[in-house]
């Protein structure tokens, strides 16, 4: 009745693992608690409570994890060797969509689209937002 999901959070979360060993590096929450509340009544709080998610991640050669899946329309960049957020931008609308990575004249670019999504409930939208990377993140 509440609108809210029937178990204590984290409701998403990130993990990596060591493929060699299988051993847990890092487990955090992924999505905060910013656009989600009872009733459909947002928070506003930027507790890290991980969101439900939709969409992957892409991960560039310095070992930057960039995903937006979560349901608070915020693009983060993850340091994949210990789980911490590093970056995040809102984006003006969720990014339920898996972001892509590319080169332009040395210069790398991440791009994602913030087009919300049907099943997640989140507002459709129709936006690309690219962003450069400083030379010292490639």
């Amino acid at each position: 009745m509440t609108g809210l999901l029937c178990k204590k959070p984290p409701y998403g979360g990130l993990t990596a693992i060591d493929l060699n060993t299988r051993k847990v590096l890092w487990d955090r929450p992924f999505g905060s608690a910013r656009k989600n509340g009872p009733f459909g009544i947002p928070s506003m709080l930027p507790v890290d409570i991980g969101t439900p998610n939709n969409g992957g991640g892409v991960v560039t050669a310095s070992g930057l994890f960039f995903i937006a899946a979560a349901t608070d329309d915020i693009l983060r960049a993850v340091d994949i060797r210990t789980g911490k957020e590093v970056w995040q931008e809102k984006l003006p609308a969720d990014g339920q969509a898996t972001p892509m990575i590319y080169e332009a004249n040395g210069l790398q670019i991440v791009v994602i689209n913030a087009g919300g999504h049907d099943f997640m409930e989140t507002p459709i939208r129709d936006y690309f937002i690219a962003y450069a990377l400083p030379a010292a993140s490639n």
